[in-house]
Formats: structure tokens, sequence, C-alpha cells
């Protein structure tokens, strides 16, 4: 009888907790994903810029991001009056479409309302570009995710965590090398600027983030 009671307990508390998740009132007619990698190790390294503004963009909004779904963690919130659906694929980089790609299968959302965030080994750090489309620029991310829409039409929020220290480093051990403690204090920083863009984007006027973004 004990176990019996105390399993009963458990579903409740489970119940209680998925009710208390924050979720939008709204269809979902956007989805906001950040790029990164999984892996606790990866945590502070370059190519996880996009999964670090992602958890800020979700902590300022309310979201929860972590339910397991489309290959992924999500969470839902409202942003500019639209139903979003905020995503970390937990595909690794490389195949960051995959997730993406099912995630708009699902909901049929056109490749103009699928916002990307990713690092930049091209932008200096603490820069920020907003593009409303464009080639994937070397970054396995966002090829992946060309390769899975079969398009570059959709736009993305480019995070700089700075160049290669010089021609002949390898770009990888770059990418998945740690942000010195300065340059993760400098992008962090560029987050509520990262929100203001994304805030004007998903209301439908993409200059004005790249107004408030692109400048130095």
């Amino acid at each position: 009888m004990f176990k019996v009671i105390e399993m009963a307990n458990i579903f409740d508390l489970f119940k209680q907790i998925s009710s208390s998740e924050p979720k939008s009132t709204r269809p979902i007619t956007y989805i906001v994903a950040g790029l990164g990698n999984p892996e606790r190790k990866y945590d502070k390294t370059r190519h996880n810029a996009g999964f670090m503004a992602l958890d800020y963009i979700a902590e300022k909004k309310g979201a929860v991001v972590n339910r397991a779904k489309f290959k992924s963690l999500v969470g839902e919130c409202e942003i500019s009056g639209q139903g979003v659906l905020l995503m970390k694929p937990q595909t690794y980089m490389n195949n960051s479409g995959e997730a993406v790609a099912e995630a708009a299968r699902f909901y049929k959302i056109a490749p103009e309302n699928i916002i990307v965030i990713s690092d930049d080994i091209t932008l200096d750090v603490g820069r920020i570009r907003v593009r409303r489309k464009g080639s994937h620029g070397g970054h396995n991310g966002l090829k992946d995710i060309i390769r899975m829409l079969s398009t570059e039409n959709y736009p993305r929020i480019k995070l700089g965590v700075g160049q290669k220290p010089h021609p002949d480093y390898d770009v990888i051990d770059w990418v998945l090398g740690q942000l010195p403690e300065n340059d993760l204090a400098t992008v962090k920083a560029t987050f509520p600027t990262v929100l203001e863009g994304l805030e004007k984007m998903v209301a439908g006027d993409i200059d004005a983030a790249m107004q408030i973004c692109n400048k130095k």
C-alpha cells in the first residue's frame, strides 16, 4: 500500500510541474533555434553562443526549455504577440537541420518564420549581425539547416565570437574552444540587444532589427 501511495504522489508531482510550465497561449507561428552542442563540456565554447542566447531569451520571456521534442529541448513563449517555439537542437551542431526541419514540418512554419541564432567567427567578439537570408558562410549548423529546408531564405542572428588567431589555426579547435572569461562576458552583454532585435524580427520588421543589432 505504501508503494502505491508513494507512486501516486510522484505522479501528482509530475502533473504539478508540467502544469506550472509556462506555455504560449497562441498557436506557434515562429521557431527560434539557438545552435550549439549538447554535452556540458561544450557549455562555454564559441560554438555554443546560440545556446547561451536562447537560454537568456527563455529566461526573459518566462519560458522553460526542457521538453524533449524534435530532437531538441524545446519550450514555448509569446514574443511580439506571436506564439514562438524556442528550441536547442540536441543533434550536435553539424546535424542541426534535422531538428529544425522536423519542427517546421510539424507546425507548418515557412522558412521566413524560422530564426536561427548562431556563432560567427568572422565577427569580432560582441558584434551582432542580423541577416534576412544568405549562404552558410562555412558554418556547418547553418549549412545543414539550408540542406534540410532546401532554401537559404531563413533569417538569422549571428553572434561574433572572434576570428582565429592566425590562418593556420584549426577552425574546429577554435569553435570548440572555451571562450575566455572576458570574451564570454562581452558576448553575454549583447543578449539584451539580441532580444530587442528578435522582438522586431518576430513583429515582421527585420529592417528595424538590423538597425538595432548591426551597428558596431
